[in-house]
């Protein structure tokens, strides 16, 4: 017994161990920052006629959504070109047709005026219907232009009253244009259709969504995804894969975007330096409606066709974004001048759709390479492909052993005190 505890003990700190590796990667470096265009922030703002609710402190949400957005603007950082865009603020009437054109620049986005924006702001008055897909069509027009981050802030207390024009599908067709923008979404009610809504709005385009109840949390963050779109930006490098080897670009380390149909494969190639490793990860993004039950597979083959290392995910329709990823080190050689090795990567999909679901252009696929000096020695972070979890494990095998040692002999000692008595 004391054995098969002592082994239990080594193999859950074992486990442990692998578990820390795997959640403490060694970076790794793609692409260039950006950040020659200032960074672009669109608040849209929900005004329709529900916004008088008074249920966030004691007062309305309109009330609520006015004074977050005075605090956001005093403390909007100086280099970010800000605007607010409003929905269903203007036309109080009951056609719908007029109503879900109701969307409108408050202030424009560029260099901000703290004093005009917030007397704008202060203008604003719970009026009419919710346009949302309307208004997110709008906002990305506002923030055309440029290589800065583009980032819209939606404001919203309730689901999208313009159908069939599905906020949702509007921003997959965003994302698709692969101009960089980011939708995050901030319901002011908890309400499982506007979460629903909202969570697929910001999830197509790499954004968030948060259900926020009070003023300060609003205001906090609001704040956070204003100070966010500041931070420097990856512009990835538009490429076209091959559909075999032979054909393929030969990419450096960097970030990529390409296109990819349903069930096709793409193939690029990478030279690999005897005593470098290279790392890879793809991500495919299901940007329209697809059947559930789908996978990802990203394989690294020599031009012979013979499988190095492969990665693979797998998804159930909970997620618009599947990505994994591989790594191969290889060996040092004892040739000066050893030849660099073309390695192949092959990204394949298993998405598929409904019929008369549009299947082109393909699916957005975004692959990080990287090239880096290889494992050496044992004190190597990403020697054994553990990263930084390597010091752990010898840390929790030690302890796994002595508390293994103590179990044993507590196990003993209890069972000479019942045989004693």
């Amino acid at each position: 017994m004391i054995t098969r505890t002592r082994l239990a003990a080594g193999a859950c700190a074992l486990l442990a161990a692998l578990a820390a590796g795997m959640a403490f990667p060694a970076g790794a470096s793609a692409g260039e920052p950006t950040g020659e265009d200032a960074p672009k922030v669109d608040l849209v703002l929900d005004v329709s006629g529900s916004m008088r609710t008074r249920d966030i402190d004691g007062g309305t949400r309109m009330a609520a959504a006015k004074q977050a957005f005075n605090e956001v603007l005093d403390a909007t950082p100086e280099e970010v070109q800000l605007g607010i865009r409003t929905l269903g603020a203007d036309y109080p009437g009951d056609d719908r047709k007029t109503g879900c054109k109701d969307t409108a620049q408050l202030y424009p986005v560029g260099p901000l005026d703290r004093t005009e924006a917030k007397t704008a702001v202060a203008t604003l008055s719970p009026t009419g219907w919710t346009p949302i897909g309307p208004a997110l069509l709008k906002a990305a027009d506002d923030l055309d232009g440029g290589d800065g981050s583009k980032r819209i802030v939606l404001i919203s207390d309730g689901e999208d009253t313009c159908a069939p024009l599905d906020p949702c599908e509007v921003a997959r067709e965003i994302a698709a244009k692969g101009i960089g923008l980011t939708i995050d979404t901030l319901g002011l009610v908890p309400n499982t259709k506007m979460r629903r809504q909202l969570s697929c709005i910001a999830e197509a385009t790499g954004g968030t969504y948060t259900s926020v109840e009070h003023t300060d949390e609003l205001t906090d963050k609001v704040n956070q995804l204003v100070d966010r779109a500041a931070d420097p930006v990856v512009t990835p490098v538009a490429t076209e894969g091959a559909d075999a080897c032979a054909k393929a670009p030969t990419l450096k380390s960097g970030l990529y975007t390409d296109r990819e149909e349903f069930g096709q494969q793409r193939w690029y190639r990478v030279d690999v330096e005897p005593g470098q490793e290279l790392r890879a990860s793809v991500s495919v993004g299901a940007d329209r409606a697809v059947n559930p039950s789908y996978g990802v597979l990203l394989r690294a083959v020599t031009v012979h066709g013979r499988e190095i290392v492969r990665g693979e995910a797998a998804g159930n329709g909970r997620t618009d974004v599947l990505s994994t990823g591989l790594r191969y080190p290889k060996a040092e050689s004892d040739e000066d001048d050893a030849p660099a090795e073309a390695v192949c990567l092959q990204v394949t999909n298993s998405f598929s759709v409904a019929s008369g679901v549009k299947t082109t252009p393909g699916l957005p696929l975004e692959l990080t390479v990287d090239v880096v000096d290889g494992p050496g020695d044992s004190d190597d972070v990403a020697a054994f492909g553990l990263g930084r979890g390597w010091w752990l494990l010898g840390l929790l095998v030690l302890v796994g052993f002595v508390a293994g040692l103590l179990w044993g002999w507590l196990s003993r000692w209890r069972f000479a005190i019942w045989r004693t008595n």
